[in-house]
């Protein structure tokens, strides 16, 4: 195969792939992302591969295994084509209706989603408002295809961005179509990816490398995750397109061991391409070669800085280095190397087949394309959300994601990750993107977006995510080690009723020592939920410090439980819950709660139906940032 072949020898592949296809049309798609899996959905497979075999339908049937589909809240989901009707919370037992239903064209009613808002049944995955006001480019894929094969990928033009590239492209075209894409780091930092690239071409030496972070550690995130697992395929073809760009003939795919599926789908997509010859050596007969590795990190929320990933590859403590000397210039063992998240890796591909123009005309001004995030937290919709850069909050919070449950009142977002800062409700209407975000003291990250409501308390989310960041600190650089750890102690006394006026003053200046002297990211960053917190929910520290009340009811030495005579039935519910025996009343007569006995755990706040139990020192009304 020579290099001028390469795009019609591929095409020729698809082709054969797509002709041994159902000539009916008729498929089903079983989502098996991780989410989904761990709600049943293996099980649903199984029922699937046992009812068309039954029936004898493996000629008019194909059954794909696919990845992440994105909309969690309401796995396990199963997608029918042609008619492309989507089902959630799919059992085992609805799958010979399913099946009836793919043969005779009709509709299995009682698995269609529900808008909660119209209460009118959505037939195709397309018209779900979770989906319809998503653009799709990199989680397009991965309801589609089945991450373990191959042919999969490259039957939807999967890598025909390498093949043109390989083909038609120099190496200062790809990083120039790059450049003028407009294409930011989607790890955190936002660097322009073709920036780099170009300082990775030009730097000395024969040897260079590149690498895709799939190195995941925020709460509430799993996007990386998602990806890998879902369309591996995707970020090798984007990282082989960089290789060639740069002059690398070796890279890496970092993925924490703690994403065992996203390991085994990497490995198999790194053996199949490999078989494939699409990685190895003259690749599609063009002369460039590039071998992949897996690498796989122990957990260290820290590896997922550029400098500590580096370190743990080569085998060493995974400790980040102070940045006077980039990674493009000397990386992985002292050579240049291009580190891109490998959401960045797999926006690569598409921009190659269709272009840096039409690329930049997606999201705005200085944030071009798409950017996925996981929208989890206080929200009706939970799930994986891939929209252009400039939406706004409000739209992803409530036409995406279909608002609070419960009619909770909204109160605040964080972006980020856990040193993402905190926006509260009067930003709901700015454009989602680098510079905005950065404006009101958070971030873009890595695509975490985690909604609280009413019921959420501002001291207490700073303490949870600065806990976080604490636990995952490498403890390198004093002020990020000693630091975090004494903003910890102060937000503690604050939320137990300890607190002064003048740990607020003195909060707020250690929180930027540290954010000014630490050594890396982590550091750098994680005094941002305590500065937002502060700025924006100020009224609220003062309250636990003042009046020693919590106004969301969440800080346990602040509030108190009891039960309202007017509601309460007596049905005896909260009493059977309640793990210290603290919630007396015979039934039909109205319970009453033993405040020494009661831990303040709030079983018995969640278990009522009838709204009978309250949360004493909780304001009645809304706190207003």
């Amino acid at each position: 195969m020579t290099a001028v072949g390469a795009p019609a020898r591929l095409g020729e592949l698809r082709r054969s792939i797509l002709s041994r296809r159902s000539a009916t049309g008729r498929l089903v798609r079983v989502c098996n992302g991780t989410g989904c899996l761990a709600n049943g959905a293996a099980g649903v497979r199984l029922a699937f591969e046992s009812e068309i075999a039954r029936q004898c339908l493996g000629a008019e049937i194909e059954l794909v295994s696919t990845g992440c589909h994105g909309f969690c809240e309401r796995g396990p989901l199963v997608v029918t084509q042609p008619e492309d009707v989507l089902y959630q919370g799919v059992r085992s037992e609805d799958v010979p209706d399913i099946v009836s239903s793919v043969l005779a064209g009709g509709i299995v009613e009682r698995l269609l989603y529900v808008d909660p808002a119209s209460g009118k049944k959505t037939v195709q995955e397309r018209d779900v408002p979770f989906y319809r006001e998503q653009t799709r480019l990199l989680l397009a894929g991965n309801g589609v295809i089945d991450p373990t094969r191959i042919e999969d990928y490259i039957a939807i033009g999967g890598y025909s961005a390498l093949a043109k590239a390989l083909d038609q492209m120099s190496p200062t075209q790809i990083i120039d179509e790059v450049k003028r894409s407009g294409l930011r780091g989607r790890g955190g930092g936002g660097f322009p990816t073709g920036q780099k690239w170009e300082t990775c071409w030009r730097a000395k030496g024969d040897i260079k490398y590149v690498i895709g972070n799939a190195d995941e550690g925020d709460p509430g995130a799993y996007m990386d995750r998602s990806l890998v697992e879902g369309n591996p395929h995707s970020i090798i073809e984007g990282m082989l397109i960089g290789a060639y760009a740069i002059g690398a003939r070796e890279g890496y795919i970092y993925v924490r061991n703690e994403y065992p599926l996203a390991v085994k789908h990497a490995g198999i997509a790194i053996r199949q391409a490999e078989e494939f010859g699409l990685l190895g050596d003259n690749i599609l007969g063009s002369g460039f070669s590039f071998r992949l590795r897996l690498s796989r990190g122990g957990g260290a929320f820290v590896c997922g800085e550029s400098t500590a990933l580096v370190a743990s590859i080569e085998g060493r403590i995974g400790e980040p280095r102070a940045k006077h000397i980039h990674l493009a210039e000397s990386g992985l063992w002292g050579r240049p190397t291009a580190l891109n998240n490998v959401k960045t890796w797999a926006s690569v591909p598409p921009i190659i087949n269709r272009g840096a123009d039409w690329y930049s005309r997606i999201g705005t001004e200085t944030s071009k394309g798409t950017m996925i995030f996981s929208l989890v937290g206080k929200i009706n919709n939970t799930g994986l959300v891939e929209v252009p850069m400039g939406i706004t909050l409000r739209k992803m919070i409530y036409d995406i994601g279909g608002g609070i449950p419960r009619g909770k009142h909204f109160k605040a977002v964080q972006t980020g990750g856990p040193s993402g800062g905190v926006i509260p409700e009067g930003y709901l209407d700015i454009p989602v993107d680098y510079e905005q975000l950065s404006g009101l003291g958070s971030m873009m990250g890595s695509g975490g977006m985690v909604v609280m409501d009413e019921d959420t308390c501002m001291v207490d989310i700073a303490k949870y995510f600065l806990n976080f960041c604490q636990f995952e600190s490498c403890g390198k650089c004093a002020p990020c080690r000693e630091g975090i750890k004494r903003m910890l102690q102060m937000l503690t006394d604050i939320s137990e009723g300890r607190g002064q006026d003048s740990d607020l003053v003195r909060l707020e200046a250690l929180a930027n020592v540290v954010a000014d002297a630490s050594l890396c990211g982590l550091g750098q960053s994680a005094p941002n939920p305590v500065l937002t917190t502060l700025k924006y929910f100020r009224s609220e520290y003062e309250a636990h410090i003042r009046d020693k009340r919590c106004p969301a009811g969440v800080c346990r030495t602040m509030i108190w439980y009891e039960i309202d005579a007017d509601r309460c039935t007596g049905c005896g519910l909260c009493s059977r819950e309640c793990p210290e025996e603290a919630i007396t009343g015979e039934r039909r007569s109205v319970h009453i709660i033993a405040r020494d006995k009661c831990v303040k755990c709030g079983v018995c706040y969640q278990v009522c139906r009838f709204d009978a139990v309250k949360i004493g020192g909780k304001d009645d009304g809304r706190v207003q940032a």
